[in-house]
């Protein structure tokens, strides 16, 4: 079984078994996931999230829009701050 065959075969349910054995270290049955199982995982988890759309991959941090920039300091003159006593 090639890589693409293997990937075609995943399913969300086991892709979200994938991601949630990654997190918690455990698989569902509570053994431990061992350092190379974790690892192939990881690469089984991007690769199946690689064939989706960028927005809905894992991770996915859609881009600044103008609303969340700041204020340029172009548009507003600098205001004096005034302490109270």
């Amino acid at each position: 079984m090639d890589l693409r065959q293997l990937l075609d075969s995943i399913t969300p349910e086991v892709y979200d078994s994938l991601k949630r054995a990654i997190e918690i270290g455990k698989w569902p049955d509570g053994r431990p996931l061992a350092e190379g199982q974790k690892e192939l995982c990881i690469q089984a988890v991007i690769a199946y999230d690689a064939r989706k759309p960028p927005e809905q991959r894992t991770g996915y941090v859609p881009p600044k829009t103008d609303a969340c920039e700041p204020p340029s300091m172009v548009d507003k003159q600098p205001q004096p701050l005034k302490w109270k006593e």
